[in-house]
C-alpha cells in the first residue's frame, strides 16, 4: 500500500514495484485513510509519506503497526533529528528520504518485509510460549488441589490429571480448569493409581 499526498509520487512508486512484480493493493492520499484501507486491505506492507493532512504518516503508521501488525516504511522529503527519532519510537521498519530511487526502494521494501515476517514470527512464538505457561500453571495449581486433597505425590497428581484427561478425552488445561473450580472430584480410588 502507498500513501502519499502527491498522487504523482505515488504512481512513480507504484510503477517501480509493479516492475518488481509487487502488488499495491491501495493507495491513499491521507493518513486517516490509511488506517482505513490497511484495515480493509491488509497489505503486506505500508510505504508512507511522513508530512500529510489529517494524520500525518508517523502517528498513521504506529497505529496500523500496533492495530494490524503491518510493517511500515517512511518516505519524507524532510531528514532532521526529531522526525527520525520520532520514526524511531513508533516501531517503523524502513525510514527513506525522498527522492525515492528504484536503487532505495526495492532494497528497502524486501528488507521491511523480510524483518516484518520474521517479527511476525516471533510474536506467534511468544504468543505461543505465554500460552503454555499458562496452561502449565493451570496444571500446577491443579496437581497441587489434588495433592492437598488426597495426600498424593506430585508425580501422581499428574498422572491422575492426565489419565483423566484421557479418559474423558479432553485438554489437560481443560481437565486443570475443572479440577480448580471444584467442578472434577476425584474418589478415593481414582487417587491411588
Amino acid at each position: 500500500m502507498i500513501v502519499d499526498d502527491e498522487s504523482i509520487l505515488r504512481m512513480d512508486i507504484r510503477e517501480i514495484l509493479q516492475e518488481h512484480c509487487y502488488e499495491v493493493v491501495a493507495e491513499a492520499g491521507n493518513g486517516e485513510s490509511a488506517v482505513e484501507l490497511a484495515h480493509r486491505h491488509r497489505p503486506d506492507l505500508v510505504l508512507m509519506d511522513v508530512k500529510m493532512p489529517k494524520i500525518n504518516g508517523v502517528k498513521a503508521g504506529r497505529i496500523i503497526h500496533q492495530k494490524l501488525g503491518i510493517p511500515i516504511v517512511l518516505l519524507t522529503a524532510y531528514s532532521d533529528g526529531a522526525l527520525i527519532e520520532e520514526a524511531k519510537n513508533s516501531g517503523v521498519l524502513g525510514y527513506l528520504v525522498k527522492p525515492v530511487g528504484e536503487s532505495d526502494l526495492i532494497p528497502a521494501v524486501e528488507i521491511a518485509l523480510a524483518q516484518g515476517d520474521r517479527l511476525h514470527r516471533l510474536s506467534c512464538n511468544v504468543h505461543r510460549l505465554e500460552k503454555q505457561l499458562e496452561i502449565r500453571k493451570l496444571v500446577e495449581r491443579a496437581k497441587g488441589i489434588l495433592m492437598q486433597e488426597h495426600g498424593l505425590s506430585e508425580q501422581s497428581a499428574y498422572q491422575m490429571l492426565r489419565s483423566e484427561s484421557m479418559n474423558q478425552r479432553v485438554s489437560l488445561e481443560r481437565m486443570a480448569q475443572d479440577v480448580i473450580a471444584g467442578r472434577l472430584r476425584f474418589d478415593r480410588r481414582s487417587a491411588n493409581p
